[in-house]
């Protein structure tokens, strides 16, 4: 099963909490996905699906 993980990260964001990148190689980025109400990872993936890369692009976090 293939996952949309620009999707689910917009979805992330759209609900109001945060994502940020935990490590990032030029080919992959591991993202935590972190609760809205105290920063707790609540989940976590790695990918190297070039749509991710480019939408997380030089980012560290969702938030400013």
């Amino acid at each position: 099963m293939d996952v949309d993980r620009v999707t689910e990260l917009q979805r992330w964001e759209d609900a109001g909490a945060v994502w940020e990148v935990v490590s990032r190689r030029a080919d992959e980025v591991t993202v935590a996905l972190l609760r809205c109400d105290g920063g707790e990872e609540v989940g976590r993936f790695t990918s190297g699906d070039p749509r991710l890369l480019a939408f997380v692009g030089g980012r560290t976090r969702s938030d400013p």
